[in-house]
């Protein structure tokens, strides 16, 4: 009796066993290899790279860190290969990278990225609202005097104010040829000055310039308190930030990869990118305290 006992136990146990294994094949698991990240070599890239792997690590899963890898002709190549497995990137930059035509519209541009990668075994995740690409940026008492909001609202002064960004503007689509072809917007003046540096944000701060090109998401907006018009006609292409990760990642992880991943795309705006990439260029905060304040504020960590 009592050796017939233990076998039924046995056979429970093990049916038991089998279904929980069944069970949890097809769902999340924090069992696998361990995921190497990697970035693009500015900061805003790294951050977003150690943002990435807090999330994951947050959730049991094993990371590497190869952050400030290098420009895309390096880390884009090393995603293929295997020797990076996920690397944040700007879906209109990386499309065109790739030989794609990328537009305004985040969701087709994304799409078209996902489509055009995946033939490489690269999955490309949600993008996040959040944008790095060229802005028009005013005072916020300009805004305010003249009501404006978004880029459309500049028509309305066509002729009063002067515009000052890059040297190269005049001749660049999506800079000044681009304001006066899609948006119909003429200006008094065109100063040239300098790649959303120091000489534009101090030509706007003294209203020798009332209208400037910066970019999105850069610091200093945040910062002085800037305002940044919405580009209501869609003239700039989408650069959303996005989750680029090796399919086998995905596969081997059974969802769980992806479930935290965009769990953080899902949050993280523009605002919120201007005002960490603020605390860490101006305030000089350390990236990985940014990083995981940002986590534990949004409920991420």
């Amino acid at each position: 009796m009592r050796k017939s006992r233990n076998r039924a136990i046995g056979a429970t146990v093990l049916a038991i066993a089998l279904l929980a294994s069944a069970c949890s094949s097809g769902g999340d698991s924090t069992d696998g290899p361990t995921i190497v990240i990697g970035s693009a070599n500015f900061s805003e890239a790294a951050l977003v790279a150690e943002i990435y792997a807090q999330a994951l690590e947050a959730d049991g899963i094993s990371v590497e860190r190869k952050l400030n890898t290098g420009s895309r002709e390096i880390y884009a190549p090393a995603l293929e290969a295997g020797e990076l497995d996920l690397v944040p990137e700007y879906v209109g930059t990386a499309l065109t990278f790739l030989g794609g035509t990328a537009s305004g519209d985040t969701d087709a541009t994304a799409e078209a990225l996902a489509e055009t990668w995946g033939a490489n075994g690269i999955a490309v995740l949600d993008p996040a609202p959040a944008q790095d690409k060229n802005g028009i940026v005013v005072r916020a008492d300009t805004a305010a005097d003249l009501g404006l909001t978004k880029t459309s609202d500049l028509a309305a002064h066509n002729g009063t104010l002067v515009f000052g960004g890059p040297p190269e503007c005049p001749e660049r689509e999506f800079c000044l040829i681009g304001l006066t072809d899609v948006y119909g917007l003429q200006f008094a003046e065109f100063k040239p000055l300098d790649v959303g540096g120091p000489l534009t944000v101090a030509a706007l701060e003294g209203d020798e310039i009332q209208v400037a090109l910066l970019f999105t998401s850069d610091g200093v907006i945040s910062a002085k308190g800037f305002v940044l018009l919405e580009d209501d006609l869609g003239l700039q292409p989408a650069e959303n930030l996005v989750p680029a990760v090796r399919q086998e990642i995905i596969d081997a992880y059974g969802g769980a990869v992806e479930r935290v991943l965009n769990a953080v795309s899902a949050k993280l705006t523009t605002d919120q990118l201007s005002l960490m990439n603020k605390q860490i260029g101006i305030d000089g905060l350390d990236p990985d305290t940014v990083a995981s304040d940002w986590l534990e504020a949004n409920g991420l960590k």
